[in-house]
């Protein structure tokens, strides 16, 4: 099969399951943002941002390291041996945070709930354990089961919330049933993470053959020889999560309010954020399929061409999800309750940010192929910092807007850095021109959408209109003359 053709075939399957799941659970925001205040959801929001910090320690960058150890000789021992780390770190994990729990709930400001930490130490646990049988699903390349795993722990997850928050209608209703007295006001949001941690024991249990293929076989001396390649990996998913996640998880405390105040301006920010969600989900499903693909056709004669075409055309397809969703970013808007709307103009620049990270991502295959992770790490630590300086500087003065500024910022800067170490230890050829275009074309849109007037009138559609197809015109216009190239050429 052609190579392209391949890796979009495995995205599909990856992206099917991710757009669908994420989509199910981007169904919970309209809900939870109908039904919990922009305080409670700012507390969903900053927990979960503190779950992307923990989970980057507790997986150790192991999913990388099954792809890279699973062509050598003791390619199955390193899985097991990975495996078996996994559970011992992630028992332990839980065994400290439930003992460290009451002081975490007082240096938090969440006096009376430590046992939200001690769900959490679970959910997360669950998670990195069961990261290795999903790693072993790609390498595999069994997307289809992936995508059944992984739809099955999402739909179980929905299923419990929105149970839990028709208890919750019914109790605040004054609605005397069954179901409305099972629900208890002071545990609140914690149902959330009650229906989180009963998913993620389900995917465990639908992942069960796959430990047993795996096994719990141990080779200290390649543990070490894992730890020392995966241990740069570790530093880059934690900068990484610093770039994503940091803007949420310090909102609170950089904001000039009352922690309430700045509970609900999480809220609003974490809420509109989740509307950039379209471009999220193509690139998760893109890294996904991407990751165990380029590895595999690393030592193929043609393959710096082929990373240079995969990235035009991923470019290409999230320029044109950018150009609809900034276009109807009001339409868009509606998946969230009335009282987050306020923040919608951060979109553009989020969505902006997230093509820049998929860029990097395309861009920072040279690293992992050359084993050169300090580098990577390198880099990701010079992103961190960035995030850091301009969230101090620009939260307090603007907001959730600086935050928004900063994540886009962070990642031009590390695409950029990443594009010129990619070049002189890995040079791919690619489409630097198309690239400029397509960054130029979603700059273009944004500043042009801006000047339609905020009213239901026709000449407001009209414009959108006009807008979109003469973006969509460009796009395709651009993709149709490579190919004519491409076909001459030939």
């Amino acid at each position: 099969m052609n190579p392209i053709k391949k890796l979009a075939s495995q995205t599909a399957i990856y992206g099917v399951s991710s757009i669908i799941g994420r989509f199910l659970n981007y169904l919970l925001v309209p809900l939870y943002t109908r039904f919990f205040s922009t305080a409670e959801y700012g507390v969903i929001s900053e927990f979960y941002a503190y779950a992307g910090f923990l989970i980057v320690l507790l997986t150790f960058g192991m999913e990388t390291a099954i792809f890279r150890f699973a062509k050598d000789e003791q390619g199955t021992t390193s899985q097991s041996t990975i495996l078996r780390f996994l559970i011992s770190s992630s028992l332990f994990f839980i065994v400290s945070i439930a003992v460290m729990s009451p002081f975490l709930a007082e240096q938090l400001h969440y006096q009376g709930f430590a046992y939200y930490f001690i769900l959490f130490a679970f959910i997360l646990g669950a998670d990195a354990i069961g990261a290795a049988p999903f790693a072993r699903l790609r390498l595999d390349e069994k997307p289809t089961r992936f995508a059944f795993v992984k739809l099955t722990e999402i739909g179980v997850n929905i299923g419990l919330n929105i149970l839990f928050v028709l208890a919750k209608q019914q109790h605040d209703l004054g609605i005397d049933s069954g179901w409305s007295s099972f629900y208890d006001p002071s545990i609140g949001v914690g149902y959330i993470f009650i229906a989180n941690l009963i998913s993620s024991m389900v995917k465990l249990i639908l992942l069960s053959d796959i430990f047993y293929k795996i096994g719990l076989s141990y080779d200290f001396a390649l543990l070490k020889k894992i730890i020392r390649y995966s241990f740069p990996m570790v530093i880059i998913g934690f900068a990484g999560i610093i770039n994503e996640m940091l803007d949420r998880s310090m909102m609170k405390f950089l904001l000039p309010g009352t922690v309430h105040e700045n509970l609900s301006q999480l809220g609003i920010y974490s809420a509109c954020y989740k509307v950039s969600i379209v471009m999220s989900l193509f690139i998760q499903a893109f890294r996904f399929a991407a990751e165990p693909y380029f590895f595999s056709i690393y030592k193929t004669e043609n393959s710096r061409q082929v990373y240079a075409d995969v990235m035009d055309w991923f470019v290409w397809f999230c320029t044109g999800i950018f150009i609809v969703v900034t276009i109807f970013i009001d339409e868009f808007g509606l998946f969230v309750g009335t009282d987050f709307r306020v923040g919608l103009s951060v979109v553009p620049i989020l969505l902006l940010a997230n093509l820049l990270l998929g860029i990097y991502v395309n861009l920072s295959i040279w690293y992992k192929l050359t084993d050169r992770t300090m580098l990577g790490a390198g880099v990701s630590i010079f992103g961190a910092g960035i995030t850091v300086v301009l969230l101090w500087v620009l939260v307090p003065l603007y907001g959730y807007t600086g935050a928004a500024w900063t994540t886009l910022i962070c990642y031009a800067a590390m695409a950029l850095i990443s594009y010129i170490l990619g070049q002189k230890y890995f040079s791919v050829p690619y489409k630097l021109g198309n690239i400029r275009i397509f960054i130029l074309l979603c700059i273009a849109i944004w500043i042009l959408s801006s000047f339609a007037v905020k009213t239901n009138s026709i000449n407001v559609y009209v414009w959108k209109t006009v807008l979109l197809l003469s973006g969509m015109g460009i796009l395709a216009f651009i993709k149709f003359s490579d190919l004519k190239k491409m076909v001459f050429k030939k």
